[in-house]
């Protein structure tokens, strides 16, 4: 047990984390927008699947990483539009259409990947950009500046997302339905417009999640790719409170552990692997317990609006 608080291994696992978070940033923080709007989508595993499928087979048909981040961005933007017409317009119930987005998503990535590509591939995705100077810094660069371009994407967001939503008129718009949607109504801000604005920025943000799954971290697609990550994406957003920071936190608390039981497993530790694959699910349900109460939610959250009802 000892090996794994060698210097190398310490690296090792840090550097592991960092890039482990970069689905849960995006697809964490995209859920964040669609939520600070009062609109629970919880079909972001599916929208993950079907952009990462979607990603992927671009990629190998074309070879063009930017090809196929552009196609995971459009079947996001496709799949928010698809969220917003059933819990917004029509007003359904948003648990169920979010339930049934997954179950869309799961399906038709699996049946369009049999189909289409039939067997596991790989490809060469995104690869790691040396920052200059920062990457040579002893430890610290190796860990936080010797990544991809995607890994520095979702880091990047973390600042631009909580600038967008404390700093700027449409955050404010963003906040103000998902608090009070009748008040923001009477001073003309237009309800409908800002929730499927939101959901779809979302939604484009898991498509990127899904993306950085199969173009840039495995460089593969199978069916179920994610394995429940957008579900454990939609938990951080209550674990950060609906802050960027707050969300970033709880991305690498889980990352950081996710990648501590891949490295226990890879130096054969004498630990059961299924205990180890369950530390991090485990460690997510301990912290959402512990923080959601704390918390509190947007006020008209999963409450569909009505012109005319307070």
């Amino acid at each position: 047990m000892s090996q794994i608080f060698t210097l190398s291994v310490m690296v090792g696992i840090l550097t592991s984390a960092i890039r482990l978070a970069t689905p849960y940033l995006y697809a964490a923080i995209g859920e964040s927008f669609s939520q600070s709007s009062g609109v629970v989508n919880l079909g972001v595993d599916g929208v993950m699947l079907i952009s990462g499928y979607a990603a992927f087979f671009v990629v190998l048909n074309t070879g063009n990483l930017w090809f196929g981040l552009l196609a995971a961005i459009l079947v996001g933007l496709m799949m928010g539009l698809l969220m917003s017409l059933i819990s917004i317009t029509l007003k359904a119930e948003q648990g169920i259409s979010g339930i049934g987005l997954y179950m869309f998503g799961l399906g038709l990535s699996s049946l369009l990947f049999k189909v289409t590509i039939g067997t596991v591939k790989t490809i060469t995705g995104f690869q790691p950009v040396k920052i200059p100077l920062l990457s040579d810094i002893p430890v610290i660069g190796e860990i936080f500046f010797d990544q991809n371009l995607l890994v520095y994407g979702a880091f990047l967001l973390v600042p631009i997302a909580w600038w967008v939503l404390e700093k700027t008129t449409w955050g404010l718009k963003i906040k103000a339905v998902s608090q009070n949607p009748a008040a923001a109504d009477s001073l003309g801000v237009n309800v409908d417009q800002v929730r499927y604005a939101s959901v779809c920025l979302g939604s484009m943000l898991a498509g990127i999640a899904g993306a950085s799954l199969s173009i840039s971290l495995l460089n593969l697609f199978q069916d179920n790719l994610t394995a429940g990550m957008g579900f454990i994406a939609v938990a951080l957003v209550y674990f950060g409170g609906w802050q960027p920071l707050g969300i970033m936190a709880g991305a690498l608390l889980f990352s950081t552990v996710n990648a501590f039981q891949l490295w226990v497993q890879v130096l054969g530790i004498n630990i059961p692997s299924d205990v180890a694959v369950m530390l991090p699910y485990l460690l997510t349900i301990a912290a959402l317990a512990v923080t959601v109460n704390r918390v509190r939610q947007p006020a008209a959250l999963n409450k569909p609006f009505e012109r005319g009802e307070n």
